[in-house]
């Protein structure tokens, strides 16, 4: 690949998928939620990766790239290991999974309502089956997606 080339990207079957907005709550301790706000997005070009936008209410927002299998399996099994994990609430509680996102400075855990992510998921994979979401995947282009800094701007 050429210095001044953009890095390929996977093929993209046609469609889109509109962003997620869903209402999360955050959890600081036990006995605080904060409500938080969280974009969701697909980039049919680089489908393995869900991009997150957590913006909360009084705060500066964090983006992360989050692994579309990672968030599809942590909907119904514990999913996901070191820094992002994802499990199902215990069976008679709310419809709900906990997201969690650590660092070595920090950590948040978020209550993820389960239904709006599964059915938005599910609209992600009818464009890009899991099979075959490494085809054609230029991995530095992809890799260099994951490792940018995206900044912390908020809407």
């Amino acid at each position: 690949m050429q210095p001044d080339q953009p890095p390929l990207r996977a093929h993209a079957a046609p469609g889109t998928v509109p962003p997620l907005f869903l209402d999360l709550d955050e959890l600081p301790d036990e006995f605080t939620r904060l409500p938080t706000r969280a974009e969701f997005r697909f980039d049919p070009g680089m489908p393995a990766a869900i991009t997150v936008e957590f913006v909360a209410e009084d705060g500066p927002s964090l983006v992360r790239h989050i692994g579309r299998g990672l968030l599809h399996g942590g909907l119904t099994a514990m999913s996901g290991s070191g820094d992002i994990r994802m499990w199902p609430m215990r069976p008679g509680e709310r419809p709900s999974s906990w997201l969690l996102l650590e660092s070595t400075d920090a950590g948040a855990l978020f209550e993820i309502p389960r239904e709006p992510l599964a059915r938005w998921l599910d609209a992600t994979y009818r464009i890009v089956p899991a099979a075959s979401e490494m085809d054609g995947l230029d991995w530095d282009g992809f890799l260099l997606g994951l490792l940018d800094d995206p900044g912390t701007a908020s809407h």
